[in-house]
């Protein structure tokens, strides 16, 4: 593989009871909310940030960043990837790789 992986710090979870999951981690929890939007809340938790999306609930998304998610995308998928979700106006590619893990391939700032 060619492409250069790195993490960020971002893991995404989805959920239908966002309003009671937002609640959840601004109270109880007590993370600060950093970013809101119509359908995502963003938290800082300390060594992560953490998204709450409303939708379809399904578990947490890692977030690797590239250089050219096109590329990354092909040799994931040749490694025995598989594409979970896809949306270019996001941008999304959420895969899931050959050992049950989900992440999302973004694009890594220009250096």
């Amino acid at each position: 593989m060619t492409t250069a992986f790195r993490s960020a710090r971002d893991i995404i979870i989805r959920t239908d009871d966002w309003a009671q999951a937002v609640s959840f981690y601004t109270s109880t929890l007590g993370f600060p909310q950093v970013y809101r939007s119509e359908n995502m809340v963003g938290f800082e938790t300390g060594a992560f940030r953490l998204y709450v999306e409303k939708g379809e609930v399904h578990g947490p998304v890692f977030e690797y960043l590239v250089q050219d998610v096109q590329e990354a995308k092909r040799e994931l998928l040749a490694a025995g990837c598989t594409v979970v979700e896809e949306n270019a106006s996001v941008p999304r590619c959420y895969v899931r790789d050959p050992y049950g893990v989900t992440f999302n391939i973004g694009q890594a700032p220009a250096t």
